[in-house]
């Protein structure tokens, strides 16, 4: 049986492996508002600035030049 390819990504994505894993500690430990000045918004802020630093470094940008919406 071949395995059927997902061709709906603009509905959702399936989550890579790599990506939940990342995620895991802003979704059950780290889960404050990275807007927020309190210890858990900080921690989350510093999580969204990784992320930033790891895409731009992906696709050859400069951190400066992405935004999540």
């Amino acid at each position: 049986m071949n395995k059927p390819i997902y061709m709906d990504h603009a509905a959702t994505t399936p989550l890579d492996p790599r990506v939940l894993e990342k995620m895991t500690p802003y979704l059950t430990d780290v889960y404050g508002n990275a807007n927020s000045q309190h210890a858990f918004g900080r921690a989350a802020d510093r999580g969204v600035d990784e992320a930033r630093d790891t895409i731009a470094s992906l696709i050859g940008a400069k951190p400066s030049e992405i935004y999540f919406t």
